[in-house]
């Protein structure tokens, strides 16, 4: 079992996408890591040897920060952005769409269910 960033890697996926279950990196930095250990891109992880293993926790634990650093990073930019009170601060407090997008029919990823608002009943004569 390969165990990287304390992640397990899927065995029995190319290592080009089996490293990409680590959170921060993509495929990119996945291609990028495995030239720099001269690792083939399509031996699959449970065909890689302890040397392997070595040199690719070695260059992501001194080039790349991810999983629980590059988490807390990302957490503490959007808090700045909020604490600073910027428009991109003030959309992630009410939990609306950052970037331009339109929420009059869509973005319901961002507000959630809908919350179904009655309309106000006419006084019988």
């Amino acid at each position: 079992m390969a165990r990287i960033a304390g992640i397990d890697l899927p065995r029995n996926k190319r290592g080009e996408i089996g490293l990409t279950y680590i959170y921060g990196i993509g495929r990119s930095t996945a291609r990028r890591i495995l030239s720099a250990g001269g690792i083939d891109f399509s031996k699959k992880v449970s065909e890689w040897n302890d040397d392997d293993l070595a040199k690719i926790r070695g260059f992501i634990t001194d080039e790349i920060k991810v999983e629980g650093s590059l988490r807390s990073e990302v957490q503490m930019n959007i808090k700045r952005l909020m604490d600073i009170g910027c428009y991109r601060g003030v959309r992630h407090r009410l939990g609306l769409p950052l970037r331009g997008q339109s929420t009059k029919n869509n973005s319901r990823t961002r507000k959630g269910k809908r919350k179904t608002v009655a309309n106000k009943k006419k006084a019988v004569k």
